[in-house]
Formats: C-alpha cells, structure tokens, sequence
C-alpha cells in the first residue's frame, strides 16, 4: 500500500444483523471505516468531474448496501460489502472496519479486513 488514499472514517449504519433472536428484532448501529487507493490528480483541475473516487459515491454505496441487508454475521456483511465496493469502485485494493457497539458487554467488537484485486 502506498500513494493516495481514500477515507471514510465513522460512517454509521444501521442494519438488521445478528444470530441471535433478540438481535434479529432491533436494527443495530454499525460503524464503517474504509481505506481504498485513489488518484488525485483531480487536484490539477479542481474538478469534481475528474476525481477518480468519490467518497460521498462510497458512503452512499455503503448506506444502500448495509441499510438493505440480513446477515447474521458480521464475517458475512464484511466480506460481500468489499465485493460490492471492488465491483463499484475498482479499487487495487481494500480496507475495511466494521465496529459493533455491544452497550450491553460494555466493548465494541468488529473486524478489519483487507482484500486486493486478484489480477
């Protein structure tokens, strides 16, 4: 990894999410934060036609995603998230946090994970 990055840091979503009965009544707030390589040589211009990714186009593509979903896990929601970013954006590569505020375990759990486009 290196060069220019795109960020999103504590985008918040709720979304239907759980294995358990309880957690499957109650939409939960998850939090999102991604990294994905970008070019900003936009910069020369300062045209918004000529950014290569637009961050507000990934928070956007985020919300739809997860506001839509079921999963039970969060292994699950992660890894179809990513192919969905890869699939929109066409990143080289990915990184991706989701944060599950547990109020009532007093933590937040998640999971980060990294994906490159195979080639």
């Amino acid at each position: 990894m290196g060069g220019d990055v795109l960020f999103i840091k504590g985008l918040e979503v709720e979304a239907l999410i759980g294995a358990y009965d309880w957690e499957r009544e109650v939409l939960q707030k998850l939090v999102f934060n991604v990294e994905m390589p970008t070019d900003i040589a936009a910069a020369r211009s300062d045209a918004l036609g000529d950014v290569l990714i637009n961050y507000n186009s990934v928070a956007v593509c985020i919300r739809e995603f997860v506001s839509a979903s079921n999963f039970e896990l969060l292994e699950a929601l992660a890894d179809r998230l990513v192919a969905v970013l890869q699939d929109e954006f066409s990143p080289d590569w990915i990184r991706l946090t989701i944060e599950k505020p547990r109020p009532e375990t007093g933590y937040t759990a998640g999971l980060i994970i990294e994906r490159s486009r195979e080639r």
